[in-house]
């Protein structure tokens, strides 16, 4: 079996290596690098900053530890970016290193589907090769999108890639979009001393999470002086002597060193020969597949975000191993209700399954629980007490329908959750688990006995 991959990212390589395991002849042409925009310009990039400013954080505060330290404490941002283009460079060659190990063929360069079993691939000296095959894997993920009211120039109207790339500290930022992205870049950016305002179209900020998460999060971004605009946009931004200023669409005006723009991103489906092999997208540029991750063409499959729906890395590694399972002829399905997310603002927020709005919406009879991160000895002990924890259940069968989490690792406690709903677990298989004191994951077994008012270190309701 002859597989070629277009695009190396979270999807694309998963997908080479899960197909390369099962025997077949795989191929990945990537333009750019491997890793995609998860490595080199998004998760770990944003992850490896983000540790830098953690630490800023811990310590400005180790008075509160009991730790005396003389002298100041600031950021070195040449030195915080040398670390995280470290870190970078570490999993990259990681990644070559798995390709080589599998027998997996990189091509550095552009490919575009020029039939539906061959693909050509310009290679970056220009020369070109025709690869036959008996499957494509299309997985050219995507970019941040580009709006006519903010035109990128890489150094007063910033994108996500700008940021992640950044050389000096902005006095001041505004920042387009209260969504995942934009809200950890703020809290980024506000620790490492930018005065920083966020404007918000909607009514609160990361919209798609669970609406008592949203209120927490904004409650967090108040206590860190991080001003929210909701419910406006910003209609035009000119260059002046003084700085950007920001018209919104309420009249009023701001004026900021830099603008961080996020509000969403454009699909790299144009350019690799979807409409030479018949491929179908969707009104926004979304290639569409199926649950098996097949397009409408026969033997050509396509995972990540260059599908649309959550654009999370992990999401495109599972469809990359859906979609390679599929084309070596072991059948596979994507299911969508497992997956979790997480988003790396502080504190940190993760869920998975249904949010409880979106349980009312569909009609479901539910029970929810909650539990404080207040109410737990090693949130103490940590000096993190802010964050809850809720679990939403089926009333009639107790089976968990979501879970969600705000506070300190909770991209790290959320998969206990998220195995409990793959499982078709209820909240009394949760509750009835034994978990080690003290420890942070207790919050869940709370919370798991608090859908049935029997949570021990919760007060009576």
């Amino acid at each position: 079996m002859r597989i070629v991959v277009l695009g190396g990212g979270p999807g694309g390589y998963v997908a080479a290596l899960k197909a390369a395991q099962l025997g077949a002849q795989v191929t990945v042409v990537e333009k750019d690098e491997v890793g995609g925009t998860c490595l080199n310009r998004g998760c770990i990039p944003t992850k490896t900053i983000i540790t830098s400013t953690e630490v800023l954080h811990y310590a400005r505060n180790l008075g509160d530890y009991g730790i005396d330290l003389n002298g100041t404490v600031s950021p070195n941002l040449s030195r915080i970016m040398e670390r995280k283009e470290k870190v970078v460079a570490i999993q990259v060659k990681g990644i070559r290193a798995l390709f080589k190990s599998w027998g997996v063929a990189l091509i550095e360069g552009g490919g575009r589907l020029t039939d539906t079993q061959k693909v050509e691939a310009v290679k970056r000296d220009g020369t070109k090769e025709t690869l036959e095959c008996d499957r494509v894997i299309v997985a050219t993920g995507s970019r941040p999108a580009q709006i006519p009211t903010f035109p990128f120039d890489g150094e007063n109207i910033l994108s996500s890639d700008d940021a992640v790339g950044i050389r000096e500290i902005p006095k001041s930022l505004l920042i387009v979009g209260a969504g995942v992205i934009g809200c950890e870049f703020a809290c980024i950016f506000r620790e490492l001393g930018s005065e920083v305002t966020m404007v918000e179209m909607l009514q609160r900020a990361v919209s798609t999470e669970d609406i008592e998460i949203s209120e927490e999060l904004e409650r967090a971004l108040k206590k860190k002086q991080i001003k929210l605009i909701k419910g406006t946009g910003v209609t035009k931004t000119e260059k002046q002597a003084d700085g950007m200023h920001s018209f919104l669409s309420d009249g009023k005006e701001i004026v900021t060193e830099k603008i961080l723009v996020s509000v969403g991103r454009a699909f790299n489906s144009e350019g690799i020969g979807l409409d030479t092999a018949g491929i179908n997208r969707g009104p926004k540029g979304q290639i569409v597949v199926d649950e098996k991750m097949e397009t409408n063409v026969k033997g050509i499959y396509a995972v990540g975000d260059v599908v649309g729906g959550m654009l999370l890395a992990h999401k495109a590694s599972r469809e990359g191993m859906v979609a390679a399972s599929n084309a070596c002829d072991r059948e596979m399905k994507m299911d969508y209700m497992t997956v979790p997310a997480a988003i790396f603002t502080s504190p940190e927020i993760a869920s998975v399954g249904l949010r409880e709005q979106e349980a009312v919406a569909k009609g479901l009879n539910v029970r929810t629980g909650r539990f404080l991160f207040r109410a737990l000895g090693k949130a103490h002990a940590m000096g993190e007490i802010s964050g809850l924890f809720k679990i939403i259940s089926d009333a009639e069968t107790d089976r968990v329908l979501g879970a969600h989490i705000i506070g300190p690792h909770a991209s790290d406690l959320i998969h206990e959750a998220a195995l409990a709903l793959h499982a078709g677990l209820k909240t009394k298989d949760i509750a009835g688990t034994i978990h080690a004191h003290p420890t942070l994951s207790e919050g869940i077994m709370e919370a798991a006995e608090d859908v049935h008012g029997e949570a021990i270190h919760a007060p009576r309701k």
